[in-house]
Order: C-alpha cells, then structure tokens, then sequence
C-alpha cells in the first residue's frame, strides 16, 4: 500500500472515531509515522482533517492536533527549501537537521500578485479581501485559493443583486469570519471545496462562527434566561437540595414552565454557598 494510500486510511479512522483517548492516539501516530510534503497532504486530506481538531472540545485532543500542525507546516516549508523550483519533495530525517525554521511570511492578495479579475473596481478588491481571509496559514495553490474567492465573490453578488448595501456587508461578515484565527476549520472547508461558495454565501454570521464562539454564546443566552427568570420570580429557600460542587444544602429554588404546558415544570436551583447553578425537570 503507498503511502498515500496508508495515510489515507489512518485519516478516515480519525475522521470516525469519537472518543478523546481514540482521537489522541490516531493523532500520536500522524505526528510520529509520517513525513509529509504539500502534495501529501493534499491527497490525503489529512491536514483537514488535523486542521478542524484544533477546535475539539476536549484540550488535550485539541493541543495535540496543533502540534501536528505544526510539525507538518516545518516539514513543508523544509522540503520546499531541498528543491530550489519549490515541488514537493520527501524529506528524510537525515536529509536536514530537524531544527524550528522561521514561520513563513503571511500571505496576502499583495504578496501573492493577486488582482480580482471581474473587470469592476468594487468587485475586484471584494475578490481580493476574500482571498486574504481564506489564504490566511494556507499552504494551497494561489490559483485554487483565487477560485474560491471569486466563486465566493459572484455568488455573493448574485444573491444580492448587485453591489448593494447587503452585498458589502455579506462580503465584510465573510471576511471577518474567515480571517477569524480561532475558526481554521471554516477556511481549510472552502479551500478543499468540502463547503461549497454558494453554501458559505448564504450561511448567517453565527452559523459561520467558530465552535468557541458559537459554546460563548449559547453560555451567554443560557446565562441571560437564567437571570431574566431570576428576576422576574421569587426564589424560596430550601435544603432539599445539595450542591454538586461544594456538597452543602444551602440552597435557593424557584420552577417556571419553559416547554408545553402538558411538560413538568423546570426547577432551577442556586447555592447560596458557592454560587453554583443547575436545573432539571
């Protein structure tokens, strides 16, 4: 079996498993069996796949999958300096010392020449800022970054009937969530083409966002309908109740029906000891 072919498969696995423990030991055997160039990575999908970990909700997984990362990106920039035309290249061990080489410089519509090409002043530097929100630590193909851009850019236009008002402020929104550095996974979907232009172009804001920012918000809307409840009914004191987290009974209670009336009701309860707040039904 090539090593693609290998690669490939230890891929899929990671892609399916879904505890932590299973998660870090596929990543522990990406970081310590494989030597990859941009080609390989590309064929495999594998720094896709890495690449969305680095949000996973566990730490250690999440930790791991950027070393991975990090690890590749060396291996990439190290085989590109072995052959001056800049291709792809299997680097051994022994080949180069495996000492930290400088981060590349970031990439941008300037650095990589990159002119949008609709022939419209306004469009053009739309398909341009696009271009600089997807190729942010992207080591794809400037023609296939510029293809992603532009297909983002008309269907944009497209669906706003021109450059309108709505159409500049999709194409900002675009651009902040793709530059966003905390949300890689949203990039490296449209560059590898598994989230199609026309898909992006009509997803809102919050479905864009990353997955720490859209767990910030549901904590904030949580919080927020807890404390609009608190306000608006009296609490009762109680010591039906232990708290998970300090293990006294001091403890504040009040229920509200928050489903269909034919549900039971939905008691929340506070401890007056430690600040500690749950709910059940």
């Amino acid at each position: 079996m090539s090593e693609a072919a290998e690669l490939k498969k230890l891929v899929k696995q990671l892609q399916g498993a879904s505890e932590p423990v299973d998660i870090i030991a596929l990543l522990n055997r990406l970081k310590n069996e494989y030597e990859v160039t941009e080609a390989l990575l590309r064929e495999s999908k594998a720094g896709l796949a890495v690449g969305k970990l680095r949000q996973h909700a566990s730490k250690p997984v999440s930790d791991l999958a950027k070393e991975v990362v990090k690890k590749w990106k060396t291996q990439v920039e190290r085989a590109k300096k072995v052959q001056p035309n800049g291709k792809d290249a299997k680097v051994t061990p022994a080949a180069t010392p495996v000492t930290p080489t400088a981060p590349s410089a970031a990439r941008s519509a300037k650095t990589d020449g990159i002119k949008g090409g609709t022939g419209d002043n306004t469009r053009d530097k739309c398909v341009e800022l696009l271009y600089d929100g997807l190729v942010q630590d992207s080591g794809a193909p400037v023609e296939q970054i510029l293809q992603r851009a532009q297909g983002l850019e008309k269907a944009v236009h497209q669906k706003c009937g021109g450059t309108t008002a709505e159409y500049k402020g999709k194409i900002r929104s675009l651009f902040v969530n793709l530059k966003d550095k905390n949300n890689p996974g949203l990039r490296e979907s449209v560059v590898s083409g598994e989230l199609s232009v026309e898909k992006l172009a009509a997803m809102s804001s919050q479905e864009m966002a990353s997955e720490e920012r859209k767990a910030a918000d549901r904590k904030i809307e949580a919080e927020n309908f807890h404390n609009s409840l608190a306000a608006s009914e009296q609490q009762a004191e109680t010591d039906a109740f232990q708290c998970s987290r300090c293990k006294q009974r001091k403890c504040r209670y009040r229920q509200a029906q928050t489903r269909s009336a034919d549900e039971p009701m939905t008691t929340f309860v506070t401890c007056t000891n430690c600040g500690n707040r749950w709910k059940f039904s």
